[in-house]
């Protein structure tokens, strides 16, 4: 493994623009292709390409097309979870999504951030934390998760809001940024 793949599963400091990791991402590209032209192919077909793609996937877990990520190998999906159209689940960093989550259109899990340093940043550095969503959750349509971010089990996450920070289970959050607005019940 080399000097910059090891620093990113570290959650160091890295430059992503070498030859390792872009070879990691257009394998994985050519994967992402694969799945979202067989959209409309049987479900065992999918379920093999999605088996090959990501880290793990659990029985019943249905992805539409189209479907976008940067490695796939450092994401998990629990059983009987649901992605929604134009999913973009950009794992530099682990993510790890629940059982039977349910996850709107147009959803962003995004691990990786960029250096604020302007002359660090054009030389391309970043780094990423961890996204983890717990079973049950429900993220609408547009929800973008930042990362380093947990949602705790039984959540629901309204449509456009953007998770900037842990919530806890059994919550509504919603707004840029979101915001807890009330106890659900169980």
């Amino acid at each position: 493994m080399g000097e910059n793949k090891r620093r990113m599963l570290a959650g160091e400091w890295y430059v992503p623009d070498d030859e390792e990791l872009t070879a990691d991402t257009e394998s994985r590209f050519a994967l992402c292709a694969a799945y979202n032209a067989n959209g409309g192919a049987a479900p065992a077909d999918r379920d093999k390409i999605l088996a090959e793609l990501l880290g793990s996937v659990g029985e019943g877990v249905w992805i539409r097309p189209p479907f976008q990520c940067d490695y796939g190998a450092l994401i998990s999906i629990g059983a009987r979870t649901f992605v929604n159209f134009n999913a973009v689940f950009l794992d530099a960093a682990p993510i790890t999504i629940g059982a039977d989550v349910q996850i709107g259109p147009n959803v962003q899990l995004l691990t990786p951030t960029h250096e604020l340093d302007a002359e660090r940043r054009r030389a391309g550095w970043e780094r990423a934390s961890p996204v983890t969503i717990g079973d049950n959750v429900w993220l609408g349509g547009g929800v973008i998760v930042c990362p380093g971010v947990t949602i705790g089990a039984n959540t629901v996450v309204g449509a456009g809001s953007v998770v900037t920070k842990d919530l806890p289970p059994g919550v509504l959050a919603v707004g840029n940024p979101a915001r807890v607005i009330r106890q659900l019940e169980d």
